[in-house]
């Protein structure tokens, strides 16, 4: 087995339809550890686990090294980790950030709610934009409705995703909280979302999607460790001892400079390894100033091999693809000039002023590192919220 995720699996979905209990039923692992999560009792940021899917000789799929049919030893297949996006409202920067280190997504739709939510519906445009298309739909908490409940919640999420992206997905019904019908969805994972065809030999792209300091307070200044990036590769690799480049790196007297420090350690989510690559999350140990890593603070820039990434830009023309409908309002008014929108590229989240709609063309606020043809997905405040409006392709 590779010590390295194969795939990355979104959970997404309304907010407390159970993404972080599926997480924590197919894992192990409780991905909301950020003390204002605890809390609240609903994910804030991203939060990252694997778990190997196994197989048994007589059919079975699960994640248990044990059968929970025959009780024979399993073997395992794949090791897959699994990426837990927020469901409420005002975070969906934070989930259409993740979805740019996803290969596939499962949606978790409870069924003891009518279908669809408002953010299960944002969440499947979100999906349908950034061109996730292996999707597993996941009705949860059918312990708590009645069989007549259950098929009659099932046909609202059949016809709320004719259309859609999601239109021929399957429709897995589990009570995670019980760990009912888990083997059904591992089975489901292991048909509809292969491990996607990856490419070392390309330059390395790294999308952070965390950073942080690991120094606990107190730390002795001789004892204190550098900062360390997080987040996913999405072509070519990364070893201990390379000389990495982030951009566009930090704000210097209103002047945006890339940073450039050494890979010490290299982690994929609890395994230390030598070397990195497509698949799975990791954990970038550097030689730089912890400070500058602490709380999220490189979240939405781009690691790779020095002198060898994208440009970094501070205005953006897009050739824009715009929703003739949008949740919360009938028919949106056209977009004004200088309109603030928020703009998502990979996971990078800036506000855009509205330069001109023919070609669409954006002032940022915060610049972001991107390659010509990579998606920007566009929200707009409607009704005092932000809701998705649009996308496009970087020209």
């Amino acid at each position: 087995m590779s010590k390295q995720a194969e795939v990355n699996i979104g959970l997404v979905g309304h907010v407390d339809h159970g993404k972080t209990t599926i997480t924590k039923a197919l894992t192990g692992k409780w991905t909301d550890t950020h003390s204002e999560e605890l809390k609240r009792g609903i994910t804030i940021r991203l939060g990252y686990a694997d778990t190997v899917i196994r197989y048994c000789e007589c059919g079975e799929t699960t994640v248990e090294e044990k059968c929970p049919k025959c009780g024979k030893k399993t073997k395992a297949k794949r090791t897959i980790a699994f990426v837990d996006a927020p469901g409420h409202e005002t975070l969906m920067a934070v989930m259409i950030s993740g979805s740019a280190i996803m290969d596939g997504a499962m949606l978790i739709i409870a069924a003891n709610e009518p279908c669809p939510q408002p953010q299960t519906e944002e969440h499947l445009m979100a999906l349908g934009m950034m061109g996730i298309k292996n999707i597993i739909i996941v009705q949860n908490k059918v312990d708590l409705v009645s069989r007549e409940e259950a098929e009659k919640n099932h046909e609202q999420i059949r016809e709320f995703t004719k259309g859609s992206i999601a239109e021929n997905a399957p429709i897995v019904p589990i009570a995670a909280h019980y760990g009912i019908n888990l083997n059904a969805l591992c089975a489901a994972i292991e048909e509809y979302i292969p491990t996607p065809k990856r490419d070392y030999t390309k330059p390395a792209r790294m999308m952070i999607a965390r950073s942080f300091d690991v120094n606990k307070p107190g730390t002795e200044l001789g004892k204190l460790t550098g900062g360390v990036v997080g987040g996913s590769l999405i072509q070519g690799k990364i070893s201990i001892g390379d000389k990495i480049e982030i951009r566009p790196g930090i704000n210097k007297d209103d002047e945006w400079a890339p940073i450039v420090t050494e890979v010490i350690g290299l982690n994929t989510v609890g395994t230390k390894v030598d070397e990195a690559g497509p698949g799975g999350l990791i954990g970038v140990a550097t030689k730089l100033d912890p400070t500058l890593t602490k709380t999220d603070k490189l979240v939405g820039n781009i690691a790779g091999k020095e002198g060898d990434l994208p440009p970094v830009w501070d205005e953006l023309e897009l050739d824009v693809t715009l929703m003739d409908r949008v949740i919360g309002v009938e028919k949106p008014e056209p977009i004004k000039q200088n309109e603030p929108l928020v703009i998502n590229v990979g996971t990078a989240t800036t506000i855009g002023f509205m330069q001109g709609m023919k070609p669409f063309k954006l002032k940022l606020k915060r610049p972001i590192c991107a390659d010509k043809g990579w998606k920007a997905a566009i929200s707009r405040r409607i009704n005092n919220r932000w809701r998705l409006v649009g996308y496009g392709t970087i020209q």
